[in-house]
Parts: C-alpha cells; sequence; structure tokens
C-alpha cells in the first residue's frame, strides 16, 4: 500500500508521461499526418476495421486492468477519494499506452504486464514487473501495486480451481505454482547478493506463499461438516460427525488434489489440509466440557486414520516409499495431541470422583465403586490401544497418588477443628482409609503399579490411620465421659444413646471392613467405655446415700447386659474374650457374705492385677450391708493375694485414680 503523498505523485507521474507522450505523437506535424493516411489507405478495408477492433479491445482490457490497479493501490480514506478518479485515471493510462505506442512503435509495458495477468500467464507477469522494478524507471513504486494485482487474480485462480471443475484451471493454475517457484529463486537469489535482509522481507512476493495457505485453509474449513457446541456433549452426534470427515469432508480434498499435484502446488495444498484438520480436531478435544469417553472417540478416530494407510489427501505421493508421509507423520502428530488431551481429562474426571468418594463429612462409598473409578478408562483404552491403556492406567494411578497426598492435609485440617467432631464423622474417614487400603491392594494386582508407589501409598494410609483412630478414640472417651457424670445420679442419662450410636455405626463399618481391623477397633473402643465407666463409677460411689447406692446396683446391671450385647453383636465370638470388670465388681458386691466375696475377689486380683488397695474399697463402699469386720477381712485377702500379680497383663484400674473422703479412704472410717 502506498501513503497518500506518494500516491498523488504516482498519478502526477502517470499524467506527465501521458502529455509527454501526445506532445510527442502530436509533434510529428503534417508529414507524420501524411504518412499515416497513406498507409490507411494502402490497408483493405476489412483488415482497417478489424484493427480497429483489435485496438478497441485492447483499450477496453487495459481500462479494466487500470481500474483493479487503482483499487489495489487504495485503502481508507485514500481509496474512498481515488475510487471517484478511477475511470479518469483508466483514460490516463489507456492515453498514456496509446501515446507511448505510437510514440515507439510498440506495446507499453503495463498494457504487456495486465494482458499476462488477465490471461493467466502469471510466470510471464512476474518477469515483467521484475524487470519494470529493476529497470531504474519504477520510482513511484507501480510494481508493488502490479505484484498485488498479479497475487488478487492468481489467488481467483485458486478459488476457482476449488470451487468448479479443477482442470478447467490447470494452465493458470500451474502457473500459479510457477509464480511461487519464481518467487524462491529471486528470494534466494537476492540473499546470495547481499547480507541485508530488509528489502527481501518486506518485498510482495515473499508473502505469497502465505497467502495462499490462508485461502486454502479458509477454504477447506469451510468444507467441515458443522457440529453445533451442544452437540459435541452427544456421543451419538460426534461419532456422526467424525463419520462425515471420513466419507465426506478428506475424500472431496482428495478429490481436488490431482489438479493441484499437476500444478506443482500439492505440498502447500497437503500442508493445508493437515493444518485445517489438526485445528478442527483441536478445537473438538477443547472443550471444558469434553468427556473421557468422548475424547477417547476422537483418539480412536485419529489412530485408525493413521493406521488405514489409505492414499488421501492427507499423503504426500512424492514421498519415498520408504519413509512416513507428511500426511502420516501429521496424523501421527494428531494421534500423539489427542493422546495428551485424553490423559489430561483421565486425571482430572479421576480426581474428581475421588474427591467426591472420600468427601470428609459424608458416608463411604463402596470399594467396588472407588475400583471402577480407577479401572474403568483403562479398560475402555485397552479396547482402543493397549499402549493406551498402559499410559492411562499409570495416569489413574498418579492421580490418586495426588490425591492421597490432599486428603491426607485434609484429615489433618479436620482434626484441628475446635470443639468435638460427632463420632460418626471420624469412624467415616476411618472406613475411607479402610476402602482406601483395600482398594490399593486390589489395584496392586490389575494395574501395574511399582515399588515405590506402594510403599508411598501404604505410608500415606498409615500416618492417617494413627491420627484418625487416635482423635476417633479421644472423641469416644470425651463423650462417654461426658454421659456418665450424671448417669449414677439420674433416671435417665444419654450414655445408652451413645453405645446404640456406636453399635449401629460399628456394624456399618463391619460390612465393609476386614474382621482383623474391625475387631482392633471395636475393642479399643470396648477398652475405653469400661475404664469410663468404673472410673465414674468408684468416684461417684462413696458420695451418694444408702437409698442412691442400692439403685446403682440395679444400674450396674442393666448396663452390664446393655455392654455385653452390643459389643456381643459388634464382635461375635470375640466378645467372650474380653475383659469385664463390671460383670466381676457385680459378682463381688452381690456375693451373700464375706466368704463369697473373698471367693469373688480371688479372679478379680488375677484378672486386674493393677487393682489397688483404694479401688476396692471404693467398690466395697457400694455394698451397703457390708460391716465393718467383713470389709477389713477382705481388705486383708487383698493385701495377701496381690503381690502375686503380674501387673503387665492387664492395666485396667492404673489410670483410675481415687481421691479420699472427708475422713480417708473408707466412708465407713473402717480404716
Amino acid at each position: 500500500m502506498f501513503s497518500v503523498g506518494q500516491k498523488v505523485s504516482e498519478l502526477a507521474w502517470m499524467m506527465r508521461k501521458t502529455k509527454c507522450f501526445w506532445g510527442t505523437f502530436a509533434g510529428r506535424g503534417s508529414k507524420w499526418e501524411k504518412v499515416a493516411g497513406e498507409n490507411a489507405r494502402m490497408l483493405p478495408k476489412a483488415t482497417h476495421e478489424e484493427k480497429k477492433q483489435q485496438e478497441a479491445k485492447s483499450r477496453g482490457k487495459l481500462k479494466t486492468m487500470a481500474g483493479k490497479l487503482l483499487k489495489a493501490m487504495a485503502s481508507g480514506k485514500e481509496a474512498a477519494e481515488e475510487k471517484a478518479g478511477g475511470v479518469e485515471m483508466a483514460g490516463n493510462l489507456l492515453k498514456m499506452a496509446t501515446c507511448r505506442k505510437g510514440a515507439e512503435g510498440g506495446v507499453p509495458a503495463e498494457e504487456v504486464i495486465c494482458e499476462f495477468i488477465e490471461q493467466g500467464k502469471f510466470l510471464e507477469a512476474c518477469d515483467h514487473i521484475y524487470n519494470l522494478e529493476h529497470s531504474g524507471d519504477d520510482k513511484m513504486g507501480k510494481s508493488e501495486s502490479l505484484y498485488k494485482l498479479l497475487a488478487e487474480r492468481m489467488w481467483t485462480v485458486v478459488g476457482e480451481a476449488l470451487s468448479g471443475s479443477g482442470r478447467t484451471f490447470l494452465e493458470p493454475l500451474q502457473s500459479v505454482g510457477e509464480s511461487l517457484k519464481w518467487e524462491k529463486q529471486k528470494e534466494a537469489e537476492w540473499l546470495g547478493r547481499s547480507q541485508e535482509t530488509g528489502p527481501v522481507s518486506t518485498w510482495s512476493p515473499n508473502f505469497w506463499r502465505k497467502e495462499l495457505e490462508q485461502q486454502l485453509i479458509q477454504y477447506m474449513a469451510a468444507q467441515i461438516p458443522l457440529l453445533s457446541s451442544s452437540a459435541k456433549a452427544n456421543e451419538t452426534a460426534l461419532k456422526q460427525h467424525l463419520s462425515q470427515l471420513e466419507t465426506l469432508f478428506l475424500p472431496s480434498l482428495e478429490h481436488r488434489s490431482g489438479v493441484f499435484e499437476e500444478a506443482g502446488l500439492l505440498s502447500t495444498y497437503t500442508y493445508c489440509c493437515h493444518a485445517s484438520l489438526s485445528s478442527h480436531l483441536a478445537t473438538l478435544t477443547d472443550s471444558s466440557h469434553l468427556s473421557f469417553s468422548q475424547c477417547l472417540l476422537v483418539y480412536e478416530w485419529g489412530l485408525k486414520m493413521y493406521k488405514s494407510g489409505s492414499e488421501t489427501c492427507l499423503r504426500s505421493r512424492q514421498t519415498p516409499q520408504n519413509s512416513l508421509s507428511f500426511g502420516v507423520q501429521c496424523l501421527l502428530w494428531i494421534v500423539l495431541k489427542t493422546e495428551e488431551k485424553l490423559l489430561a481429562v483421565a486425571k482430572k474426571e479421576v480426581g474428581k470422583a475421588l474427591k467426591e468418594a472420600f468427601d470428609i463429612g459424608k458416608p463411604p462409598c463402596a470399594d467396588g465403586a472407588v475400583i471402577q473409578i480407577l479401572t474403568e478408562k483403562a479398560e475402555a483404552a485397552w479396547h482402543v490401544s493397549e499402549s493406551l491403556s498402559e499410559k492411562v492406567e499409570a495416569v489413574c494411578l498418579e492421580e490418586c497418588l495426588r490425591f492421597l497426598e490432599s486428603y491426607e492435609n485434609e484429615v489433618r485440617n479436620f482434626l484441628q477443628l475446635d470443639g468435638c467432631p460427632e463420632i460418626c464423622s471420624g469412624l467415616w474417614i476411618l472406613e475411607n482409609c479402610c476402602i482406601l487400603r483395600a482398594v490399593w491392594c486390589k489395584l496392586t494386582y490389575i494395574c501395574s503399579a511399582s515399588t515405590s508407589q506402594d510403599v508411598k501409598v501404604n505410608g500415606f494410609l498409615d500416618r492417617m490411620e494413627d491420627e484418625i483412630m487416635e482423635h476417633f478414640l479421644r472423641t469416644v472417651a470425651s463423650k462417654v465421659k461426658g454421659t456418665l457424670k450424671e448417669h449414677f445420679k439420674k433416671c435417665e442419662s444419654s450414655f445408652d444413646h451413645i453405645l446404640e450410636s456406636l453399635k449401629q455405626s460399628f456394624l456399618v463399618f463391619g460390612k465393609k471392613k476386614t474382621d482383623t481391623y474391625e475387631q482392633a477397633l471395636v475393642k479399643a473402643v470396648n477398652a475405653i467405655v469400661i475404664a469410663e465407666y468404673v472410673q465414674a463409677l468408684l468416684t461417684i460411689a462413696r458420695k451418694l446415700s444408702s437409698v442412691q447406692r442400692r439403685r446403682i446396683v440395679s444400674k450396674m446391671e442393666e448396663d452390664h447386659r446393655m455392654l455385653q450385647d452390643i459389643f456381643k453383636e459388634c464382635l461375635g465370638p470375640a466378645a467372650g474374650h474380653l475383659k469385664d470388670p463390671i460383670g466381676a465388681i457385680l459378682e463381688l458386691i452381690q456375693a451373700s457374705d464375706s466368704e463369697g466375696m473373698k471367693i469373688a475377689l480371688l479372679p478379680i486380683l488375677k484378672e486386674f492385677p493393677d487393682l489397688r488397695k483404694e479401688h476396692l474399697s471404693a467398690v466395697l463402699d457400694i455394698k451397703v450391708s457390708l460391716n465393718r469386720e467383713d470389709r477389713a477381712a477382705l481388705l486383708d485377702a487383698f493385701h495377701d493375694n496381690c503381690r502375686e500379680s503380674k501387673p503387665e497383663v492387664n492395666l485396667l484400674f492404673a489410670d483410675i485414680e481415687i481421691k479420699p473422703g472427708k475422713y480417708g479412704l473408707c466412708a465407713c472410717l473402717c480404716c
């Protein structure tokens, strides 16, 4: 494009030249008029008329081309101003050409170039414009405008070859190919003569190949079957669209590739096929809503095209048979890019599914559902490609590790919350850890998990289980201790509600976990409940009246039956091996006489060797009918037998502290 000053100067130059030519032609005088008249009389009438028609036709063509030249030169405001004078300028060019023709006896360069462009002889036009450009007479930059006019006509021919019958435009299309080769040759010559790249980088023909690629890609993109954004989420619609690409789009490009091959433009045509197809497939897979299965459809289609090796426009015919063609390489690139997107979608979906499955504060899901989350994508990919299945499997395992790391941090944040969370929340987290352990154990048999991955996962799970187990047991102890403060003073308390909640949670927990893990947890909870119960019992015993002490015995019997039923239901036969201090205490205080109490005391000392004198004294306070002599005899029996105990066997009473009463350890003042 030219600046306003440059265009005005060019118009002035053309007008001066026109005036000069007319002056020269008119200055010849009567001699030239006489010769012209004689020559005209000498020609036959038919020949004279034919020559006049040919000159009129030539003037019309030149006028048309001059108008196009002005159109190529004009832009913005200058274009609007010059458009009004286009006809006048065309007339001036025509007069100038007539003047030069008359003065020099030959055809002017501009008319010759325009004739070549109009006839589709683009290579000849290139040579003439180049000669004009380097003749020293192109001070007004006419060659640049002619280059633009030439390019416009070449792209028109390309468009006609794409839209209509290609072979009709074979010759001008071949001339387009020759012109592009000419441009490369001139560029190489230019660079060979000078180290400066400035002029060649701004040379108009230097952009022809890029402009041609843009024309071809725009045409090819317009031929791609439409697929609405809503249809992208529909697998059936996506399958149909890929089928249309295979049966309609690619064959149509192949159908037109022959004429471009004959024109020497096959490499450019093939490149544009690749670019348009790659861009379209990238658009299909770049959607944020694209699912793994939909992305797998695109991948499978690309892999099918790659493996088919069919002679389409995507397979270059100029490539040796022993090497990959450019088309096959492009398809391979498309497959690899789609594979990257596929793996990214798999990772995203697995991470999202795991987060939803192990949401803290919600009931856990079944381990089978988690395994399906981690394996279904690899199984789907296996039907397409075994190597792809292995990659998807690896991505899923890596995402599982990443999730475990984030889940561990989430669990720690949960444990640091103020207040005492619900028992069920802690148990749900513990269940999640158990599910993850079971899932990982199965995955190591299904998938190709490495030793380092196995060590890392087990490390995550061990830490989380230890932390949540400790937190869960502390929560149970806190809840139970709070309810037992008033349990022996009131007829009703929430102690039984807590036990029922634990039972229901354990029963659900037992359906999902291994017996070993469940039994260890339930036994630990049993030990906490029993310890807190005995602590509360011995603490409150000497603070109650005789009437309240009598009620304690019946309450202990009810609580003992409830505890036995709950833990037997949760543990089954294993419940028979649990320590039962409440039952032992009941047997001791319900014995009919002191001798029976001594007999009941011996198994207590054997089963609970950490029982101290203050513990026994608090237990004896519950028996209202016990006199001082019998109480002293029982304490002596304890003193005589406690030395044979083995404290390391059971430490139930070790952490139970009994504060001395107003008159010492014994409420009856006997000791």
